[in-house]
């Protein structure tokens, strides 16, 4: 492989900026900027010289020789002070060595991957890792970047391998009597991992919006304080609020941190009939945003006489506003109550995330279900009597699903579109 260098970290003015470089000369290139190198796996403090001689920095030069390093081939990082300049100056002395060429978005995590140092879930964990925005997120993407998918992989595979053995031996022992009689344990391991594929499968929606988050609608009538409350939620004026109704058409977002969960909340036009055609276009938006909504609240105008307002979609949670006014409910305008439906709406959507699911992406869901699918069928043909060769041939299109999971089979297919998301430098 050619040797690639990036920006490890972030662009932009900082305390100290990572230059990472990777390949089979990646020592050779930083012999050249920074002269004898520390010795594998330390670190020292070095002039980086241009190739006239002129000193560009003093930087921290560490050293990992393969496989010992992230992406298992010889690698060199060099701290520098974090100015633009002088990463500009860095990256065109490596350039100018001709030797290393900037590495392409997530090029590294592949050279991880390719090595053998990260499985394909992983890899997808690293991804979310360095996305995460909340506490939920972050303990999510740590438990797939070290490992857990691996494991749930590791046990269910070995429990298919035995079973499957157990079915070999039946082909074998075809022509003379097979010396135990493999069916009890065969039906209990092939049901065995039918039930944790669907452990993994029940909680994987939770898992998904954990990831991605949340979407909680605020509905209700004109001038029931959705502006109000959303600029409370939001800390600063995100929606014109006026005692004009009709004022919000088009739909206000403000995505924040809920106790863990990245939860974005929405702010709509209220729910009324209207001559007004821009109105009647904010109000079928916001009926069409609210109904897809993972939560909606409705808030009620404590002001208002006669009838609750009835909105027409499905309600998980109803205040009373403007409790400035009238002493009881919330009030989106003083803050008060502002807490409870923090409180509430972080209770619901924490119920609806399982703790110990690691299927957090469409391509897990999708290979766990053909991999039940397969095993469904083997444990039917198992039940009627079917011949082994069948019963085998259903366990190994299972178990070829669940190594999927991880990159032993059909890598490829999927490799392009897992580090579109990667950024340069990881």
């Amino acid at each position: 492989m050619q040797t690639i260098f990036a920006l490890a970290t972030a662009r932009g003015k900082s305390g100290v900026a990572v230059l990472r470089i990777s390949g089979p000369e990646a020592h050779e290139v930083a012999r050249r900027l920074s002269g004898d190198l520390p010795g594998p796996g330390r670190f020292a403090l070095r002039a980086l010289r241009d190739a006239a001689g002129a000193v560009l920095d003093e930087a921290l030069v560490l050293r990992f020789d393969a496989p010992r390093s992230f992406t298992g081939e010889d690698t060199v990082e060099l701290q520098t002070h974090g100015s633009i300049a002088v990463i500009r100056a860095v990256e065109a002395a490596i350039a100018a060595t001709g030797l290393a060429r900037m590495a392409e978005p997530g090029e590294f995590t592949r050279r991880a991957l390719l090595n053998g140092n990260l499985d394909l879930a992983q890899v997808e964990g690293l991804s979310d890792l360095i996305a995460a925005e909340t506490e939920g997120q972050r303990r999510q993407a740590q438990s797939l970047f070290t490992g857990a998918m691996r494991d749930f992989v590791e046990d269910t595979r070995r429990d298919l391998l035995r079973a499957a053995a157990l079915i070999e031996a039946t082909i074998d022992f075809a022509d003379e009597e097979v010396p135990v009689d493999v069916s009890p344990e065969v039906g209990a391991l092939i049901n065995g991992v039918i039930a944790a594929i669907d452990g993994q499968l029940s909680g994987f929606d939770g898992a998904e919006k954990l990831r991605a988050g949340f979407e909680v609608a605020i509905v209700g009538p004109p001038n029931a304080g959705k502006s109000t409350l959303l600029n409370r939620i939001a800390g600063r004026e995100i929606a014109i609020t006026s005692e004009i109704a009709g004022t919000t058409r088009d739909i206000l977002e403000v995505r924040v941190d809920l106790q863990g969960l990245p939860v974005t909340f929405l702010d709509m036009a209220g729910l009324r009939e209207s001559e007004d055609r821009l109105e009647q276009i904010g109000v079928a938006r916001a009926r069409e945003r609210a109904a897809a909504a993972d939560l909606r609240i409705l808030l009620q105008d404590g002001t208002a006489q006669g009838a609750p307002f009835e909105p027409g979609l499905e309600i998980d949670l109803t205040y009373r506003t403007k409790a400035d006014l009238t002493g009881e409910g919330v009030s989106g305008l003083t803050g008060d109550g502002v807490d409870r439906i923090l409180s509430d709406v972080a209770d619901r959507l924490a119920g609806r995330v399982t703790e110990g699911t690691v299927a957090s992406h469409d391509r897990h869901r999708q290979a766990m279900q053909t991999a039940r699918g397969a095993l469904e069928l083997a444990e039917r043909a198992f039940t009627a009597g079917e011949g082994a060769e069948i019963i085998a041939y259903h366990l190994r299109d299972g178990l070829a699903a669940l190594d999927s999971l991880i990159g032993r089979v059909d890598v490829e297919a999927v490799l392009g579109e897992i580090f579109a998301q990667f950024c340069i430098g990881k």
